[in-house]
């Protein structure tokens, strides 16, 4: 047990970048930051010759990204843009994280919600995956020391990030894992334009 607790401290996201399988040369951007140095552990992994691109909505979450990445000593890019506007082309990259840990999501109108996932569909390749990453509630001493929440569970982890992938193409949608406070959730960009019935 010892060990499993030295072994987070030294690699506190590695649930995390496990959980996306980004690997070198991906191309992977990020819809929204709640936790820069995650941010720039995930990005970390795809060298020198693939991208990563953070779009976050203000001037504070770029900042958190960048110290993020300087701290872990990696390069990602970063964009302020709401998170239904991306500046990015279509069709260009492997890996879309969208990152709710933070409550990006549940806040949005259903409209703005449906129209993030519409983008995230837009910019991954055909057969490229998206993650959407998820906070759940704490268990056991922290329950009971934390505050209450008033929020309940968050979009993620009540099932809201499935319903709307599957709503808007996703295939093979699938809840990854459920550890250390993480919920992700992961869909697939089909191949080919599914034609209309």
């Amino acid at each position: 047990m010892l060990s499993a607790f030295l072994k987070r401290r030294d690699a506190p996201h590695a649930l995390a970048v496990s959980m996306t399988g980004v690997k070198m040369g991906d191309r992977v951007a990020f819809i929204g930051s709640s936790n820069g140095t995650r941010t720039a552990a995930i990005g970390a992994k795809v060298g020198l010759s693939g991208r990563a691109v953070a779009i976050v909505a203000d001037d504070a979450l770029a900042e958190r990204v960048r110290q993020g990445a300087a701290k872990v000593g990696v390069l990602v890019d970063v964009e302020i843009a709401e998170p239904w506007q991306l500046p990015l082309d279509d069709d260009a990259f492997e890996l879309v994280v969208i990152d709710d840990a933070a409550n990006l999501l549940a806040p949005l109108s259903s409209d703005q919600r449906a129209q993030v996932f519409r983008q995230a569909a837009r910019i991954l390749r055909p057969g490229g995956r998206a993650i959407v990453l998820g906070s759940t509630p704490g268990g056991g001493l922290s329950a009971l020391l934390s505050p209450k929440s008033s929020t309940g569970e968050s979009f993620t982890a009540s099932g809201g990030a499935s319903r709307t992938m599957e709503e808007h193409g996703f295939k093979s949608v699938r809840l990854l894992a459920e550890r250390e406070h993480l919920v992700f959730v992961e869909g697939v960009k089909p191949r080919s334009a599914v034609p209309p019935t």
